[in-house]
């Protein structure tokens, strides 16, 4: 077996704190994200053996295809985890964009489906459809896309959201680029099992991830399709369990109670069935209301629920030392899960605890390659001389 890791690209800013928005509301780090700072964390990511970087698509953040295409030259081998929104720009032109990127990055693009789970958003950028109407139109979508990919002659299509007559492109990707797709809605289910080459889930606890990917077995197996599926988290790796739930603590330490209410009352607007889902898990930020210590907003073991206090999206990380990080990522594994994408504040740093001090734990037990794993060390390993005992 080996795992597939991927980081995270805030293309908002980066920060040491938490950072308060996202799904629909505003977010920025006090660290910009230049485009030196972009390079760094891509090169970061690359050091550390990811596979690929997630960009986000919103309000609050760039433009993931502009931004990524950016890093290609200053990259060798990472790939390119970049958000698709359906419907606001056509199926033909996603097409060309995605068959250019693969010609220029020599096939290292991946695609992430973001159907649109807040419609104040939508309407923001010129979509006026309900969030069912969204998923049937992501469906169609999906389905010209395959075509123009790999018909050889021009395609035509007439759906309830889509249409076109004649679409073909001059050069068809290739490799042809995966999709990830994530949503916990019941249409979105559907279209994910229809169309999905990786279903992606924010991170819950074990027993409700195992609920969610037999629910999307059953799904894609009743179309004759089998899926792989990823997890989405944030990552805080120390040494000891004591330091990493220290950083945790004071993570929470430094968040604003008016803060935290003002984002779980914009959180609590979302039509999104997976963000009502992460706020559950904090009990809709009352827990933060009477939490002690880091440790109280702990879930399951090494999950902790403190970031999506603030954060819309995924919010939990896994905590503790490297080697309990890497046990709760084997749980993971055991469930089916084959694509992890992480994150962590700051993500330049976070990237090098991770690389330097799970991943060789990872290797050891053969959950990556070991090829990926070499030249990752432990700080102390790569840098401190072997101390010979002496007499006093």
């Amino acid at each position: 077996m080996s795992l597939h890791f991927h980081w995270f690209l805030p293309t908002y800013g980066d920060s040491r704190n938490l950072m308060a928005g996202g799904h629909g509301s505003s977010m920025s780090g006090d660290r910009p994200a230049t485009l030196k700072y972009l390079k760094q964390l891509a090169y970061a990511a690359e050091q550390n053996h990811f596979e690929a970087v997630l960009t986000p698509t919103g309000l609050w953040c760039e433009d993931a295809w502009l931004s990524t295409a950016a890093l290609i030259d200053s990259t060798e081998r990472l790939k390119f985890l970049v958000a698709l929104r359906p419907g606001l720009i056509s199926p033909l032109l996603a097409g060309q964009m995605a068959t250019t990127f693969q010609w220029q990055s020599e096939g290292r693009l991946l695609l992430n489906v973001v159907t649109g789970g807040e419609s104040s958003e939508q309407r923001a950028f010129g979509d006026y459809l309900s969030k069912v109407e969204r998923y049937e139109r992501c469906g169609e979508y999906l389905d010209v896309l395959r075509q123009l990919w790999t018909s050889p002659d021009p395609v035509s299509f007439e759906g309830k959201h889509v249409r076109l007559e004649g679409a073909q492109l001059v050069r068809r990707p290739d490799p042809t680029p995966p999709v990830f797709f994530g949503g916990s809605s019941p249409t979105a289910g559907t279209v994910a099992a229809a169309y999905a080459d990786t279903y992606l889930t924010w991170g819950e606890p074990p027993a409700q991830v195992a609920e969610k990917l037999d629910w999307i077995r059953e799904l894609a197996a009743a179309q004759g399709r089998t899926l792989s599926y990823g997890i989405r988290l944030h990552v805080i790796a120390r040494d000891t369990s004591e330091q990493a739930w220290a950083e945790a603590d004071r993570l929470l330490r430094n968040l604003d109670p008016e803060t935290v209410r003002q984002a779980q009352a914009n959180l609590a607007r979302s039509e999104s069935d997976g963000q009502r889902r992460m706020r559950e898990l904090h009990g809709a930020g009352t827990a933060f209301d009477e939490a002690a210590d880091a440790r109280s907003l702990e879930i399951y073991p090494g999950l902790w629920s403190g970031v999506g206090l603030v954060r819309g999206g995924a919010g939990t990380a896994l905590v503790g030392s490297h080697e309990e990080v890497a046990d709760l990522i084997a749980e993971y594994a055991a469930l089916g899960l084959d694509h992890f994408i992480l994150s962590g504040y700051p993500h330049l740093e976070e990237a090098y605890h991770f690389g330097e001090g799970v991943r060789p734990v990872l290797a050891r037990r053969g959950l990556v390659d070991v090829a990926e794993g070499r030249g990752v060390q432990s700080l102390g390993g790569a840098f401190l001389p072997a101390l010979t005992p002496t007499s006093s």
